[in-house]
Parts: C-alpha cells; sequence; structure tokens
C-alpha cells in the first residue's frame, strides 16, 4: 500500500498555472469579486496565512476556507496548501494561492457549513466558490491506506468465522448457529 500511495501521489500533482498549481507571473491577480468573475482563472494575495485564519467548514465532503480578497470581500474557497507560495515570512510575508477557478454552488443548502465558514465573519457571495485544488486533490496517506486495510480485514472475518465456528461447534465448544438435521431412527417397521 505505500507504493501504492506514491503512485497516487504522483498521479495528483498538477503543473504551474493548471488549477491547483503554483501561481506564476503569468496569472491575473484578482482583487476583488469582479475580477474573479471576470476571469477564468486567477490567484489571490493573501497576508500570510490569515485565508487559514478566518473560519472554514465542510461543504459537500471539501473543506473551504473564507479568503478575504485584497478588497476586503470574502468568499469560500478551497485551496491546494501544497501549492501556496510565501514571499518571505511565513506569518507577515504574502502568500500567493495557488491557481484557481469560480465554481457555482449555492452554498446556503448546507446551513452547518455556513454555520462553521462566518462564525466570525459573512461571505459576500454564497452562490460560488473557488476552486483552487482542481486534480491536484491527494487523500492522505492514512485514508489511503487505512480504508483498503479495513476492508480486507473485514472481509477476512466475514470468511473465516463461520468457518471457525462450524469446527467449534463440531467439536463441542460453539452451539450450533444452524443445529444439524438429525438422521432419521430406523424403525422396526422397515
Amino acid at each position: 500500500m505505500p507504493a501504492k500511495y506514491e503512485e497516487h501521489k504522483a498521479e495528483h500533482i498538477v503543473d504551474a498555472g493548471d488549477i491547483g498549481g503554483i501561481a506564476d507571473d503569468s496569472i491575473f491577480r484578482a482583487q476583488n469579486i469582479d475580477d474573479l468573475l471576470s476571469h477564468n482563472t486567477f490567484t489571490v494575495i493573501s497576508p500570510g496565512i490569515e485565508y487559514r485564519n478566518k473560519g472554514a467548514g465542510y461543504y459537500n465532503g471539501m473543506y473551504l476556507y473564507q479568503l478575504t480578497l485584497p478588497s476586503g470581500e470574502m468568499v469560500a474557497a478551497r485551496i491546494n496548501s501544497d501549492s501556496v507560495v510565501n514571499d518571505g515570512e511565513y506569518f507577515s510575508g504574502n502568500s500567493t494561492l495557488p491557481v484557481g477557478r469560480i465554481i457555482k454552488a449555492d452554498l446556503t443548502e448546507e446551513q452547518t457549513f455556513l454555520e462553521q465558514i462566518e462564525f466570525k465573519y459573512p461571505l459576500d457571495r454564497k452562490d460560488f466558490y473557488i476552486d483552487m485544488v482542481g486534480e491536484a486533490e491527494i487523500a492522505s496517506e492514512e485514508t489511503f491506506i487505512e480504508t483498503p486495510v479495513m476492508f480486507i480485514q473485514l472481509a477476512t472475518v466475514l470468511i473465516t468465522f463461520p468457518i471457525f465456528h462450524h469446527i467449534g461447534a463440531k467439536l463441542g465448544i460453539f452451539p450450533y448457529i444452524l443445529p444439524p438435521k438429525k438422521k432419521k431412527e430406523e424403525s422396526e417397521w422397515e
């Protein structure tokens, strides 16, 4: 499984300039919501790690952050942290976020999500989120390895339990789940 996980990671590496990849100088730097809506792809410059500190929540199984645009407007964003480039200090420098695009979605459908992401500040738009992950989503090693192992363990138990229980019942250790059919006693008349 560790070798399969390395293959999984290699399959999900995106090039610079692709959605979820590192934003080079050719990618448009969005300043406000109008910029986001007027470009197919873009990036956002965020001070330090502010993009991780405003609020976040799960929407349709995706972890979205509350992202403050340079204009001060707030939107939801799914961010590939492996492609964030920090200029200078980690906390006080600027972070160039990955290449992103708009995904139309009604964020108000999941009230729990809104309560999580807006626990401090409301979002300015709830009809889309920014996807800065694309095909770069990599499952955690723990999830990737433990899920198949759990299914193999479950299948092993389901196959071996009846066999060992039947053997134990024959030896008298366990009670029968399904009692064996008794042979018909031959009567004197036959």
